[in-house]
């Protein structure tokens, strides 16, 4: 399935932070950012998930749900929600299969070792469950800024 700018989002299910059983269907009406990451409690990772933490009443304000994934067991995104007070829903994907699905586990290469891993990768996705915007191979600094004027200016 190819990801693109105005196709239907793949729809999944995974374990949710809060406890349930989470499907995109869940969030119809509203708006969402999907953004995935590589790994609870890595410095990149934290800044973002902070970064999003700090925005999330202004997401909030344009009927906007957040939801983090990465293929962290639950446990992992219970501390890392916990040290860091995250507001947001994390989903587990263990078995990468809804990365696949979106296209962002990739082959990377850190200090000479490849391995398989997630391309930290955003989708906002609007209320009809299409896709808005796509960011791939995220940069940090100021991404949740720019993913926020985004929905600001084109999905009220």
């Amino acid at each position: 399935m190819t990801i693109e700018t105005g196709s239907k989002a793949p729809d999944f299910k995974l374990p949710a932070s809060n406890g349930e059983e989470v499907t995109l269907k869940d969030f119809k009406g509203k708006n969402v950012v999907l953004y995935f990451y590589p790994k609870d409690m890595t410095p990149g990772c934290t800044t973002q998930a902070c970064d999003f933490r700090d925005r999330h009443e202004d997401f909030k304000k344009q009927n906007t749900v957040i939801l983090g994934v990465s293929p962290d067991p639950l446990a992992r995104h219970d501390k890392f929600i916990e040290k860091h007070g995250l507001p947001f829903i994390l989903l587990a994907d263990e078995e990468h299969k809804v990365a696949e699905l979106y296209d962002v586990w990739k082959l990377k290469k850190n200090f000479g070792k490849e391995y398989m891993g997630i391309e930290r990768s955003t989708f906002i996705i609007d209320g009809e469950g299409n896709i808005a915007k796509e960011y791939r191979k995220v940069k940090v600094k100021d991404h949740v800024e720019e993913a926020l004027r985004f929905i600001q200016e084109n999905l009220v």
